[in-house]
């Protein structure tokens, strides 16, 4: 990443295409003091050139609003970036071999941490014992989480570091995961902690993020790594950071500097983990997963929050557990009252197993639907891991994007990075085109959920969009030709009728290349500029 240097008082951008609902034929922008100032013609470009401080030839480049990533978490992300990633390992054969090279490199690490296993797509479909991690990593502390983040393994050493605690040979989850989980991250040092942090938002930014949305909370982070993460972002260039804290402490989140008391506030686990909360047993086990909220907990926390002016928000994947936020939220609108709950725009994140009647409910409620289109890209379809777990037909039913919007339910699309990357074409791609078709959305759907959608999920209805008075911030791409969706899911020519009034989009036609960022510009202020241009 370039060295990043605050942005001139005023930009003038031209020839380009500048994606933007006020005028769907601009081709040039100005920024002044970190807002959008006008958006045009080439022609009328003119009358500006004279009075900026810089002017930026685009040569056809795209211009469109960063992107927001409504579900991240920084650290960990950055911890993957630059440690032991194995969420492209084939096999478990490879996987081992992984640890032993990464434990081999890294001789002072305390513990050594790897993230992104995925038995279900291994031949097998066995997770590493505990055993074999042993030898791998020659009897050293290792966690090493499963690609959901809902489970882990780790060796007998990490254990033994763990008083009193036992455990089971095999992925560890609920209480025993969070047990482990803690000792293996208090071992980062803060020095390791904030070079994480920097990885993961330079990384956002070169990919023409602009926000995110950090996801903490004491059974995910620290209350120290969430300050931190917090602080630096105020103090350094880079993409936004919004806070949300996963507590019922409705106090705590305020005095952390958290917007709301919510993000993966876990009313059940993950589909992978076996941790879902169903309504009826798993495909592949006799269970129906874990809740650890009911709607009673889920109401008081609502109101709590309602009352203190913070989001509330939860994690829900299981058709259970988001019949337990449903019913807890109505509850909390009957005592704190409708409007006021609607108002507070409480969230809820992934959201993945819904029924009509929770959809509807969500639009009743006003609760905004934070998800994560990758999801259904790697796991969905008939020979998919949700296929394995639930069963053809309940799979399908998995992430219902389409009927959300038709309901009338806020979208706000995200990556839950590290647990699937941060990746907003593809992330686009994937709601565009997802695996069961009545679920998919337009193009031009999936990129508001990504952009303007984020912004709506924090309660600014002013920004997310190149419009006069919204802030500058935008991302420059290089791309093919500009397309729009036809409403038969074909992919047209750009109309260049004005009366359509619709500003065009790349093509994301899968097997494409998607668009490559050459700039990303937050506040007025460059964050990012790819080497080269």
């Amino acid at each position: 990443m370039s060295e990043r240097t605050p942005e001139p008082a005023t930009v003038l951008l031209r020839r380009g295409e500048v994606h933007s609902p006020a005028d769907p034929f601009a081709t040039a922008m100005v920024v002044e003091r970190g807002q959008v100032a006008w958006v045009g013609s080439e022609g009328a470009a003119d009358a500006f050139a004279d009075g900026v401080d810089e002017v930026v030839d685009l040569d056809g480049a795209l211009v469109t609003p960063a992107f927001t990533d409504a579900h991240v978490h920084t650290t960990a992300t950055g911890l993957a970036l630059t440690g032991l990633d194995l969420s492209d390992a084939p096999s478990l054969e490879t996987a081992l071999s992984l640890v032993r090279d990464f434990a081999a490199a890294r001789p002072a690490d305390r513990v050594l941490l790897g993230h992104g296993w995925d038995a279900a797509r291994w031949p097998g479909g066995r997770p590493p014992t505990r055993a074999e991690l042993d030898t791998a990593t020659g009897g050293r502390p290792l966690y090493l989480s499963r690609i959901d983040v809902h489970s882990a393994v780790v060796t007998t050493a990490l254990l033994d570091l763990v008083p009193g605690f036992e455990a089971p040979d095999g992925p560890l989850t609920a209480d025993a995961h969070h047990a482990v989980r803690a000792t293996a991250l208090a071992a980062i040092t803060p020095e390791q902690r904030v070079e994480a942090q920097r990885t993961a938002l330079a990384h956002a930014a070169s990919l023409g993020v602009g926000s995110v949305h950090e996801c903490a909370g004491p059974d995910i982070s620290s209350e120290d790594d969430f300050t931190g993460l917090l602080r630096l972002a105020a103090e350094e260039p880079g993409p936004r950071v919004v806070g949300y804290w996963a507590e019922q402490d409705v106090a705590k989140a305020r005095e952390l500097g958290a917007v709301g008391a919510a993000g993966d506030l876990f009313v059940d686990g993950s589909i992978g983990s076996h941790t879902a909360c169903l309504h009826q047993p798993y495909a592949d086990a006799g269970h129906t997963g874990i809740a650890y909220l009911d709607a009673d907990a889920v109401a008081a926390h609502v109101v709590a929050c309602t009352e203190a002016g913070l989001q509330a928000g939860f994690h829900a994947i299981g058709d259970a557990a988001v019949t337990a936020v449903v019913e807890g939220v109505r509850a909390a609108a009957e005592k704190a009252g409708l409007a006021r709950v609607r108002a507070a725009r409480h969230r809820v994140e992934h959201a993945e197993l819904l029924t009509p009647e929770t959809i509807a409910a969500f639009a009743e409620l006003g609760l905004t639907a934070s998800v994560q289109p990758a999801f259904d890209a790697l796991w969905g379809g008939q020979e998919g891991m949700y296929a394995q777990r639930l069963g053809t037909e309940r799979a399908r039913a998995l992430n219902p994007f389409a009927a959300l919007l038709r309901a009338g339910v806020p979208l706000a699309f995200g990556s839950d990075s590290p647990v699937t990357p941060i990746d907003p074409w593809g992330t686009v791609r994937a709601a565009a085109f997802h695996r069961t078709a009545e679920h998919r959305v337009s193009a031009r759907a999936a990129f508001t959920a990504h952009t303007r959608g984020g912004w709506r999920a924090v309660g600014r209805d002013d920004a997310g969009v190149l419009v006069p008075g919204a802030p500058a911030d935008y991302a420059v791409w290089r791309t093919d030709a500009l397309v729009v969706q036809a409403p038969d899911d074909r992919v047209a020519r750009w109309s260049t009728d004005p009366r359509s009034g619709t500003p065009g989009l790349p093509d994301l036609t899968p097997g494409g290349e998607l668009p490559v960022c050459l700039r990303t510009v937050v506040g007025g202020r460059t964050v990012f500029v790819r080497p080269g241009e």
